[in-house]
């Protein structure tokens, strides 16, 4: 019986643990910090061998195969280990991919992932589609193909679950845009951030569809170096007619997909501004090229809502604006949430620990964070974190949603952030990270 190890026991991990489990190997889960007792519950549940704080070399490295998680740097220790002895590293995504024969639309970029993902999602939902969402966000994509069935799947991906993808291949692909930010994963070369991005398309068919941001200066010059075999959907909002995609004419955009032309206009969209407007192209001609009738692609655009928690705009007061991020209960998640943040921030974090590494946020908080508001009953980690990043006067302690979002609102100048991206989970002041979100968003309309 072949060996499979899986490194990280959070949502991709134990996804993934299951799936082995169920497709017959010998399957073992390792974790070098706390697992979450909801998940070593389910490991136990699926009778699967684990082990947390700490990882044992014996144990690994007889493994056959290695399910990398995403969060886990490539650097780590025990993944130099388990690649000096030569054993195949791969990632969820590929992994469950092997079992799974569903139509697969697959997101990535920089900005933008999690709503056109939640957008394309609701639009194969309203079409009364069998449809699975996942990734980086909803359920691991892993359990999933272990324990239900679909015959389409959503899934936002990002470039660290694409390194350790190989024979991964989406139906659909769309790479929302590409901007050079932080790149500690990747030697601190854009060019391996971008090419990692790409490997989303590496193995598509001309039947498959790429969809791509046809304004966006890197992707369009990564492009003109590669041979693609897919079909070339752009959107774009400075170019017009174009022979297959979808443009801004006006107060409406047209989406051309073969012989078909249809259209959207403005003031109809549920999500305003500029980059919704991309997401929403992005959306329209993904549902178009999944044989998606237009009253259904305008009825749904329409209706959508964003999704809550997660990188979700609250409201724009002294054009500082307010992003309810609660649904980032680990340091993965916050990381995405800074990375993504184009303008200056205050970063609002902390709650119950997990026994988070915090170094791999490192970069981000001191290119990106001008301070940080602690939002939690024990905020000790995050000081001795982060005080000799943004200074110690620039990290403050607070104990309630209403003293973190005023305090926030008195540092912020026009033109920042005020995320809350949490980073720990939130019992120690708050039932659930949605109460935490909710209690934010209330605090921030009271201001």
């Amino acid at each position: 019986m072949a060996r499979v190890v899986v490194l990280g026991g959070a949502e991709s991990g134990v996804g993934a643990a299951v799936l082995a489990k169920v497709k017959g190997f010998d399957v073992f889960l390792s974790d070098n910090g706390a697992i979450r007792e909801d998940y070593a519950d389910m490991l136990r549940e699926w009778d699967i061998p684990f082990e947390q704080g700490g990882h044992s070399p014996a144990l690994i490295l007889d493994a056959d195969e290695v399910v990398k998680s995403p969060g886990i740097p490539s650097t780590a220790p025990m993944v130099r280990e388990i690649a000096s002895k030569g054993i195949r590293i791969i990632s969820e995504i590929e992994f469950a991919s092997r079992y799974d024969d569903a139509k697969k639309i697959c997101i990535t970029g920089s900005n933008g992932k999690t709503t056109t993902t939640s957008m394309i999602h609701y639009l194969l939902k309203e079409a009364g589609l069998n449809v699975g969402l996942g990734g980086n966000i909803g359920k691991s994509y892993a359990l999933q193909v272990a324990t239900e069935k679909h015959d389409y799947y959503v899934l936002e991906i990002s470039s660290f679950q694409l390194d350790d993808s190989y024979d991964f291949r989406p139906d659909i692909a769309i790479i929302t845009n590409i901007t050079p930010d932080h790149l500690d994963r990747y030697g601190h070369k854009m060019e391996n951030y971008v090419r990692a991005k790409f490997r989303l398309v590496r193995n598509m068919r001309p039947e498959d569809c790429f969809i791509f941001d046809s304004d966006d200066a890197i992707t369009m010059e990564h492009l003109s170096k590669i041979v693609l075999q897919a079909k070339m959907l752009p959107f774009s909002q400075e170019k017009k007619n174009l022979e297959q995609g979808a443009w801004l004419d006006g107060n409406r955009i047209v989406v051309r997909y073969e012989q078909s032309e249809s259209e959207l206009y403005l003031q109809e969209l549920a999500l305003g501004g500029r980059h919704n407007v991309y997401n929403s192209m992005a959306a329209a001609l993904a549902a178009k090229a999944s044989g998606i009738d237009d009253e259904t692609i305008r009825n749904s655009l329409r209706s959508f809502t964003p999704v809550e928690h997660r990188l979700e705009p609250v409201l724009s007061l002294r054009d500082i604006m307010f992003i309810n991020d609660s649904k980032a209960t680990n340091v993965d998640a916050a990381w995405y949430a800074l990375e993504c943040q184009t303008r200056p921030v205050v970063w609002i974090a902390g709650g119950k620990d997990k026994g988070n590494d915090y170094s791999v946020l490192n970069e981000l908080v001191s290119s990106k964070v001008k301070a940080i508001v602690c939002l939690g009953k024990d905020n000790s980690k995050l000081h001795e974190a982060f005080d000799g990043i943004v200074g110690k006067d620039r990290v403050f302690e607070t104990s309630s949603a209403e003293d973190a979002v005023k305090l926030s609102y008195s540092l912020a100048s026009p033109g920042d952030v005020v995320l809350l991206s949490p980073c720990c989970a939130s019992f120690d002041l708050f039932e659930n990270y949605e109460d935490r979100g909710r209690q934010f968003k209330n605090a921030v309309r009271q201001l």
